[in-house]
């Protein structure tokens, strides 16, 4: 179930139809969280200190085994022929721009600290890590020496210590045709890199596509003479698409998410002082949802989730970006009623100091959200959304509302006076609108004290939260993580015989993986207004 969208008079536009899920302006947030460790976590597929799969149920790459003459001539011959001309690509006609994207400053500081984080370590020789990793384990640990390249090593070494050496960014991109997958761009890859990327070719090159346009025509003037060559990788029957011009570099599962990356314009991935890895979005090609946030919000494009790199860790540095000429956000400690209404378990958490106008009827927000200056009288209200992500999609929405000024009630229930119906309350000095029963009673537990809630969590964390603010953003990660992959495991355990009696409790190696998972930290970012940008604030557990 779904928040009920704004009422149609009044700016921005409301959201367009329910689609059976929560808004995505707040699954950017999750998921930017998320992709942190998982874009990061990349560095290490299948990787641990030796140089071949090891472990229970480990398996060498395909037709490979000891890296003799013998090993290296049957793999070859196992591979299928290259073609002699290459195929013409046909070229979505629909332009697309990047809706979000993490970009890695420091590769080898980032890859350096996952290796040496005895958590991942770890992970990487259960069936957690080995699962994650699939069957891209063959991919990465197939030596040179095994398919004749003239480099020495696993394929893993020369992607992440040569190809993925210098700043790059993975972006996924909107539009129809999008393949789901990201491509990854390394503008500036530099000789060594440009080198491994030939050699490289020379032996896993299984396929070529030449695209002689853009989608939607958006950087034909990139286009060289002979068109983008896109090559198809095969390793251990595992496929991967590459391309690269004079000065970049691109990667994709997809050949339609490569020939993107090459079209974008140049990019420029200096870092802010202090920052290793960073996360955008765009709102405009999210949709309407992270639209009306940002304009709620006063925050322009370009706000930034920050982290860096301290010892074996990824830590948060802070929300960063520039914000409207009039900010409507204010700067305030995240009361102790609030932190007394959320559960300490909530996965996500999204807590803003919003400036409204002390009347909240659609005719005054109207005229306060238009741009122009607005005469009336304004009131700073303490929001927070609080979110469950479920990994089954056949479960209800888990969202809620908290409102830190219980006289806007009736404000409030005409405003959100959608066909998705909301249960109400005032718990703690906050007006509450849940999407079920079942959160509104999660919240009356804590706020009552008959559960554990924010207040009871980490010391960092309620000092990180309690510290002034504009706009807060937590994730328990651990909580987010296991619960979704344990929503996962069960979610296809259903689908796949629903005749059959269903178990009533998860393998151990599933709940041992959900155990490990939810001892992953709590991030918080935080950022405050100071004139028209927000300044980067950091904290977790």
């Amino acid at each position: 179930m779904n928040p009920p969208s704004s009422p149609p008079d009044a700016p921005p536009p409301s959201a367009p139809p329910p689609r059976g899920g929560p808004p995505r302006a707040v699954l950017i947030g999750a998921g930017a969280a998320v992709l942190v460790a998982v874009a990061a976590g990349a560095f290490l597929l299948g990787r641990g200190s030796s140089p071949g799969p090891s472990g229970p149920g480990a398996s060498a790459p395909s037709g490979a085994s000891s890296g003799t003459a013998s090993n290296q001539g049957s793999i070859l011959q196992a591979l299928p022929p290259v073609p002699d001309k290459p195929q013409q690509m046909e070229v979505p006609t629909e332009p697309v721009r990047p809706a979000v994207w993490a970009d890695v400053y420091a590769p080898g500081k980032v890859r350096e600290a996952l290796a040496g984080n005895a958590w991942v370590k770890d992970q990487l020789q259960k069936p957690l890590g080995k699962g994650f990793v699939g069957g891209w384990a063959a991919f990465l640990d197939t030596r040179g020496e095994e398919i004749g390249a003239n480099f020495k090593g696993a394929v893993f070494d020369v992607m992440a210590g040569q190809l993925l050496a210098a700043p790059f960014r993975m972006v996924w991109f909107s539009g129809d045709t999008r393949t789901g997958t990201p491509a990854i761009i390394v503008p500036e890859p530099g000789n060594a890199a440009m080198a491994a990327f030939d050699s490289m070719n020379a032996v896993v090159r299984r396929n070529e596509m030449v695209a002689q346009s853009c989608p939607g025509g958006q950087g034909d003037d990139e286009v060289p003479s002979e068109g983008f060559k896109l090559e198809r990788w095969l390793v251990a029957e595992q496929a991967l698409w590459a391309a690269r011009t004079s000065d970049r570099m691109v990667f994709g599962r997809h050949p339609a998410v490569v020939l993107q990356g090459l079209c974008e314009p140049h990019l420029d991935l200096e870092p802010p002082q202090g920052v290793d890895v960073e996360l955008g979005f765009a709102p405009e090609p999210l949709g309407r949802e992270a639209q009306l946030l940002t304009h709620v919000m006063g925050v322009a494009n370009g706000i930034r989730l920050q982290f860096a790199v301290e010892g074996n860790r990824l830590v948060g540095r802070g929300i960063s970006g520039p914000v409207a000429d009039e900010p409507r956000m204010d700067s305030a400690p995240i009361s102790d009623e609030l932190l007394k209404l959320i559960p300490e378990e909530t996965p996500v958490l999204l807590a803003l100091q919003l400036k409204l106008p002390e009347q909240l009827d659609a005719n005054t927000l109207k005229a306060y959200w238009s741009g122009k200056r607005f005469s009336g009288a304004v009131r700073t209200r303490q929001v927070a959304m609080v979110w469950t992500p479920r990994g089954n999609p056949e479960l209800p929405t888990e969202v809620a509302l908290l409102w830190g000024r219980p006289e806007d009630a009736a404000a409030l229930g005409q405003l959100f006076s959608g066909p998705n119906k909301m249960v109400t309350a005032t718990l703690c000095g906050h007006h509450v609108l849940a999407s079920t029963p079942d959160v509104l009673a999660r919240l009356r537990k804590a706020c009552e004290g008959k559960g554990p809630n924010l207040l009871n969590a980490a010391g960092p964390v309620v000092q990180g939260l309690r510290a002034p603010g504009s706009v807060s953003f937590g994730v328990n990660t651990g909580r987010l993580l296991g619960m979704l992959m344990a929503d996962g495991y069960w979610s296809q355990v259903t689908q796949s015989d629903s005749k059959k009696p269903q178990p009533r409790a998860a393998p151990p190696e599933i709940e041992a993986a959900r155990r490990d998972l939810e001892t992953l930290p709590f991030i918080g970012l935080r950022g405050t207004v100071d004139g028209n940008k927000l300044v980067p604030g950091g904290f977790g557990s």
